[in-house]
């Protein structure tokens, strides 16, 4: 399996901030944004990681990832001219995914738990063995806000709708998908929308018409952030620092990851913390051996 994360779009609600930056770029507590989307990618065994973003931003992704090597995982690096939605996403990559299921997830999307990754290897597995679509859902107090899905009293899902005015349910849909190898073809079945976008609940809606959807709900014990404000930015960075510094561990670390899964051996573990000079991100990474 594949993934895409997308670390395109403006950031004009993040504005003056992210006037000459990707917002995906700016610090969420102690590292870049986009290091926890990859993270999540990581921790479902993912290593070969596309990123598209503006033209203007993808030189910095390149500068800050790299090939990623040093990861032992495998960074590719693709334009999005114009945002024309999420689902777009699958139509800019579709020659990266080529005969591979795929997972896609926003690159302003934080999540963390227990159990985080077995939640994402169960989702992986689905698609893997059954050919189904796995998204998940969470509950909120404002759904209009994001994608909405509607369940009916045996939390059968019923439909799946965009940002509706009048939300069927508090279950917004995170911005984690994972989708087989046809969601190449399934994409072309998309129509923009009045938005003029091709949207990602439309996509979701066709698997589930072909009852090819599986929506599982994270439960209390996981915390879902959408950095798109400043506000979020801000709780996010407050949750993250107050879950290092008690429990002294940090929070979406690739490289720690990459090492605890053996992605990477130890002689390429220390180059990563010579990379970081004496700076107390090395001096974690110095502890964990």
């Amino acid at each position: 399996m594949k993934g895409i994360i997308l670390a395109g779009g403006l950031g004009s609600r993040l504005y003056p901030a992210t006037r000459a930056v990707s917002k995906q770029l700016l610090t969420i507590y102690d590292k870049p944004m986009i290091f926890y989307p990859i993270s999540t990618l990581m921790l479902a065994g993912i290593k070969e990681i596309l990123i598209i973003s503006t033209p203007t931003d993808i030189s910095n992704f390149e500068k800050l990832l790299g090939s990623g090597d040093d990861l032992g995982v495998n960074f590719s690096y693709v334009t999005q001219q114009k945002p024309e939605g999420l689902a777009q996403a699958f139509i800019i990559g579709k020659e990266f995914i080529a005969d591979q299921d795929v997972c896609l997830i926003l690159g302003d999307n934080i999540f963390y738990g227990n159990g985080l990754t077995e939640l994402l290897l169960d989702a992986k597995n689905n698609t893997l063995k059954k050919n189904e679509a796995t998204i998940f859902g969470y509950y909120v107090d404002e759904p209009e806000r994001y994608g909405v899905v509607e369940f009916d009293k045996n939390q059968k899902v019923l439909t799946i709708s965009e940002k509706p005015k009048k939300p069927k349910s508090n279950y917004a849909i995170v911005g984690l998908y994972f989708y087989p190898n046809n969601v190449i073809n399934e994409v072309q079945n998309v129509e923009k929308s009045e938005r003029g976008e091709y949207e990602i609940s439309s996509l979701n809606q066709l698997y589930l018409q072909n009852e090819k959807l599986k929506v599982e709900i994270m439960h209390r014990g996981f915390t879902w952030f959408d950095t798109g404000t400043h506000e979020s930015m801000l709780e996010a960075s407050n949750f993250i620092a107050t879950i290092e510094k008690r429990q002294g561990l940090k929070v979406s670390c690739i490289e720690e990851i990459a090492y605890k899964k053996n992605f990477i051996d130890l002689t390429q573990y220390r180059k990563l913390i010579k990379f970081y000079k004496n700076s107390p991100y090395s001096n974690y990474l110095k502890k964990l051996i």
